[in-house]
């Protein structure tokens, strides 16, 4: 039976090794600002085709994207334009998701469609991970459908023996969903109500105009 390696985020080498792991194309499980997600590198094809089959999670639904720092966002996005910039700028690390027109070096694997969802998680550990490991395709570190893992015994219990290493950081605060916005057209579009409102967004674009 496989076993899932488990490393605290307090390991001098708890980084190093997730980055290796990323590297070949493997799958990290770690804590965020909400819940444990699990991720494989967002321009491996393989790393991405594990993480759909660690989930059991079915092809036709994109994968988000989390982000270490602003720079990341060029790789990913076909265009970052002012508008983005400011948004990210404010907003970030927080909790809203934006979606917006994928890049050409973006695998098809990550979305069926032409754009993809990007956050930038605000947690200290998590952040430092992303900066190393680059753009990560992650989602919920659980099987399609199970309960949201907060700590890693919920994590084992559906992913144990699926994934190659999971990062303990303790219990995480539970789910609270981000504000989803679209920014792929002229008008923003809040595809999902959360702690941002349209409203916070437009002010902060007001005051930079």
């Amino acid at each position: 039976m496989l076993i899932s390696k488990v490393m605290s985020i307090a390991h001098p080498d708890a980084i190093s090794t997730a980055v290796a792991i990323i590297q070949e194309n493997g799958t990290i499980v770690f804590p965020t600002d909400t819940i444990y997600g699990v991720a494989a590198d967002a321009f491996s094809p393989e790393g991405i085709q594990k993480l759909y089959r660690v989930k059991e999670r079915s092809p036709d639904k994109a994968l988000p994207v989390l982000i270490g720092e602003l720079c990341q966002l060029d790789r990913l996005l076909l265009h970052v334009n002012n508008r983005l910039q400011l948004i990210a700028k404010a907003f970030w690390p927080g909790s809203l998701t934006v979606i917006a027109p994928k890049g050409p070096e973006v695998p098809p694997d990550l979305s069926p469609y032409s754009t993809i969802g990007v956050r930038m998680p605000d947690l200290a550990f998590t952040l430092s991970l992303l900066q190393k490991t680059g753009p990560l395709a992650t989602t919920s570190a659980n099987l399609s459908d199970g309960p949201n893992p907060t700590n890693v015994q919920d994590v084992l219990d559906q992913l144990d023996g699926r994934v190659d290493l999971i990062l303990d950081g303790g219990a995480t605060p539970g789910q609270v969903a981000s504000t989803v916005i679209d920014v792929s057209g002229p008008e923003i579009k809040v595809l999902r109500e959360g702690p941002i409102s349209l409203d916070q967004i437009i002010i902060c674009l007001n005051k930079s105009a």
